[in-house]
């Protein structure tokens, strides 16, 4: 019966050894990556921002990429526009609520090539809210730094609608229109290293 189960454990171990083989582990390199947003403001501009503190690691595997994944950590306190009294307006309860939602992010369930390029579908979580989402996404290059390491780079882009989240703020013009618009605009450049 002992052998049995060590039969089956060994067995299981070696499917998903096999399941993985091929992939590498990326971890993105804060210092060489950005996650940065963009929304109406006012109707007539954009006001734009990003995000200074965010963890990410991407499982990649270039010969069946439908074996990849990637899960994405962004620290909501780390948001940066360039105006304090704004950023902490946007750290409070009417927009990101970081004391009780200090943290949003991405888990892919499947990736998978379509067109030129590839997409991720997932689970996108802010402030409390799971949304499955679709990230369209171009792995720009593979290559070997001066210092030997494997570096990937992607970019990616996507629009979200902060009402879906929860996010519903904004006060509304005398033209109808919205002092911040419901529709944000969100670009990834990413620099992952092989671990």
């Amino acid at each position: 019966m002992l052998y049995k189960k060590v039969s089956t454990v060994f067995i299981f171990g070696l499917f998903f050894v096999s399941a993985v083989l091929g992939a590498d582990t990326y971890q993105i390199d804060l210092t060489h990556s950005s996650v940065a947003f963009s929304v109406r403001h006012l109707v007539i501009n954009k006001v734009k921002g990003n995000y200074k503190q965010f963890s990410g690691t991407i499982i990649y595997d270039e010969t069946d990429v439908a074996k990849s994944s990637v899960t994405v950590t962004i620290k909501t306190v780390s948001i940066n526009t360039q105006d304090e009294g704004r950023d902490n307006h946007l750290r409070g309860a009417d927009f990101f609520d970081v004391e009780n939602h200090p943290e949003m992010g991405f888990k892919s369930k499947q990736i998978s090539k379509k067109g030129d390029g590839f997409v991720a579908v997932g689970d996108f979580t802010m402030r409390g809210v799971t949304k499955e989402i679709s990230v369209p996404f171009e792995i720009v290059g593979k290559i070997t730094d001066p210092w030997g390491k494997t570096r990937i780079g992607i970019e990616a882009s996507l629009t979200l609608n902060r009402q879906d989240y929860g996010v519903s703020w904004s006060n509304a013009m005398d033209n109808g229109g919205l002092v911040v618009g419901n529709e944000i605009k969100i670009e990834l450049n990413v620099e992952a290293v092989k671990q």
